[in-house]
């Protein structure tokens, strides 16, 4: 088995009242006897059907956007299995999932093991205070949740958003990454570093 599995849910957003279909990229990062998984969205069951008999040793969030956690306590119930999300999201994870914490802090320059994977925490906010990202040097790739995409940075139009600093996560945390670096963003297709950095060269001469 590959060590990296991806999985497409889709499911419903709101923002503001404002009600859209969405689909997300899940991703199961491991080896046949057990697993991480990165977001889980919408569909805990499908999840559970995608990770097979292997153990699910925990449950991992890029930030706390309803889309990206609203499956990942029944995910964690039914697996028995931890949640882990960056305390500087605590606020809009309470929103999807008031009465239950997650399990542990996501922290910077933490490294987790999946199976036979390392994959070090990268805090990289500014689409959420606590958006983190996951490094696997040994697979040469990026797991970036809704911070960087093929066409440049995630969305920063939400109150606890902000476009600088989003812009100066993937300045400093990812685009010092080889550019051959494959990055599996949220939503969509992947990546490089190199060809998703090309649009922040614009940016940065505009002063952010």
């Amino acid at each position: 088995m590959t060590p990296i599995q991806q999985l497409r849910t889709s499911g419903v957003f709101s923002v503001e009242g404002a009600e859209s279909d969405i689909e997300n990229n899940v991703w199961i990062v491991g080896n046949d006897e057990s697993a991480v998984v990165i977001d889980a969205a919408h569909d805990h069951e499908r999840i559970a059907r995608g990770l097979g008999d292997r153990e699910l040793m925990a449950i991992v969030c890029t930030h706390g956007h309803p889309d990206h956690i609203n499956a990942a306590v029944a995910l964690a119930d039914l697996t028995d299995c931890p949640i882990l999300l960056h305390p500087d999201d605590s606020e809009l994870w309470h929103q999807v999932h008031p009465y239950r914490e997650p399990d542990a802090p996501l922290l910077h320059g933490e490294v987790l093991r999946a199976g036979d994977v390392e994959l070090t925490v990268l805090h990289t906010p500014g689409h959420t205070p606590g958006g983190v990202s996951f490094h696997s040097p040994e697979l040469g790739v990026v797991f970036s949740g809704d911070t960087l995409f093929p066409d440049g940075p995630g969305a920063t139009g939400q109150p606890s958003s902000d476009f600088p600093t989003i812009i100066a996560s993937i300045r400093d945390q990812l685009t010092t990454l080889p550019g051959d670096t494959i990055v599996h963003p949220g939503h969509g297709e992947s990546t490089t570093i190199a060809e998703a950095a090309h649009p922040l060269e614009e940016w940065s001469a505009r002063g952010f």
